[in-house]
């Protein structure tokens, strides 16, 4: 299982993850798109990249704006695998134009 991090690890990480913010146990990170066919797009890369590490953030759909939520659920907060698979979506929206 994912060893969870510390409060100070978490800010520590947070300071080069621009865009993402705890939200409890979670980082959350609002992303708007230049449209809903390219917000899609983003979506269907995130996906394929959670499945590879098998680390599968929430994402919420509202039109061109993206909200993903991270959290290992199974190790009860925030892991080093929510800190990386957020820079991989962080990645993945800039590509995008967002």
């Amino acid at each position: 299982m994912a060893e969870l991090l510390d409060d100070a690890a978490i800010t520590r990480a947070l300071a080069d993850l621009p865009g993402w913010e705890r939200d409890g146990d979670a980082i959350v990170r609002s992303a708007k798109l230049p449209s809903f066919p390219v917000a899609i797009e983003v979506v269907d890369r995130v996906a394929v990249i959670a499945e590879d590490r098998d680390h599968h953030p929430d994402i919420d759909i509202r039109w061109r704006t993206l909200t993903f939520r991270c959290s290992t659920h199974s190790a009860g907060g925030l892991t080093d695998l929510d800190l990386s698979l957020a820079a991989a979506i962080s990645e993945q929206v800039a590509a995008a134009g967002g």
